[in-house]
């Protein structure tokens, strides 16, 4: 078969053609450290790199809400902390006034204006807020969840956040499940009273003790000089405080979760970024190499070009 001067320009043409992109596509590794600069570089390489980014995207969203959920939580635990503190208190006055061998109506008297300045930081405390939001209104997070008479205003509204995928946690523990032992009960023995049920059906159901009203009852117990209704809450008392120390106890677990789903997260995210700079990022030393070796071709191409297709007559005519 007869090779035609055109076969030759088709054959050194083509030859210097790949050998040029050949050399565009490792320098622009070069400039870009990427080895996958377009799609069509790797498909199914550029899919999986899209798949992780999106994961990486949704990873931090999770982070952000574990981060809310912990701070909420945080100052949560902190309110109720204060609140043991304040429930100690009360509990120390009360012993200190239940016999009339330790007290007597003036000391009463006097120590009434404590119980009833504990009942006022009992319900500062219950309406602390973190920014604009109020810790203990569940859902009703825009007003005070408690008056100033100690009366709960908020709702039993628990503020679910997405911390993974599918994974959801409370942000939040409502009021009614701070201030009261039994708040559920409490629940139960009202809608049973609406229903004209007997009383003796919630004889088995347990008191419900509200911390304000134990405060108040305190106070005036004080006031009244009334030794057993001093008595009668010191166990009350009791039953509010190992409630709140549960309910921290709820809030520690729950803060530990969202920690370990977020290193979880973080673990997740360094596997994906380890598996991402192996599909995407260029091995610099062998772009060097090869880019220095094709460089070669390319100069050795041309050279051999020069010397395999001579100029005739007809091309200085032209």
């Amino acid at each position: 078969m007869r090779v035609t001067e055109n076969t030759n320009y088709g054959i050194v043409r083509d030859s210097i053609r790949r050998s040029r992109e050949r050399m565009q596509d490792l320098q622009l590794q070069s400039s870009t450290l990427k080895k996958l600069n377009t799609p069509s570089d790797d498909p199914i390489g550029a899919a999986k790199i899209l798949e992780m980014r999106t994961d990486k995207f949704n990873n931090n969203q999770f982070q952000m809400n574990s981060k809310m959920a912990e701070g909420f939580l945080d100052n949560t635990d902190h309110a109720i902390s204060d609140l043991t503190e304040l429930v100690l208190r009360a509990k120390e006055i009360a012993l200190n006034q239940s016999s009339a061998a330790s007290s007597n109506e003036d000391t009463r008297q006097g120590v009434a204006e404590e119980a009833g300045q504990l009942f006022k930081q009992a319900v500062m405390i219950a309406n602390r807020r973190v920014g604009d939001r109020y810790l203990f209104g569940g859902y009703k997070t825009q007003s005070p969840p408690v008056d100033p008479e100690g009366q709960y205003l908020g709702d039993e509204g628990e503020m679910m956040v997405e911390i993974g995928s599918d994974v959801f946690i409370s942000m939040n523990i409502p009021g009614v499940d701070v201030f009261n032992t039994h708040p559920k009960n409490l629940e139960n023995l009202e809608n049973l009273e609406s229903l004209d049920e007997a009383p003796s059906d919630n004889a088995n159901l347990p008191e419900n003790v509200n911390l304000f009203d134990e405060l108040q009852n305190f106070r005036i117990a004080l006031l009244t000089g009334s030794l057993e209704g001093i008595r009668s809450t010191l166990e009350r008392f009791d039953q509010i405080y190992d409630k709140m120390v549960a309910t921290r106890a709820k809030i520690g677990s729950r803060i530990q979760g969202l920690q370990s789903t977020t290193q979880a997260i973080d673990r997740h995210n360094l596997t994906n970024a380890s598996l991402n700079s192996a599909l995407e990022d260029a091995d610099m030393a062998q772009v060097v190499s090869d880019l220095g070796k094709e460089e070669t071709v390319f100069r050795s191409s041309l050279a051999s070009s020069k010397r395999l297709i001579q100029p005739t007559l007809l091309d200085f005519l032209k």
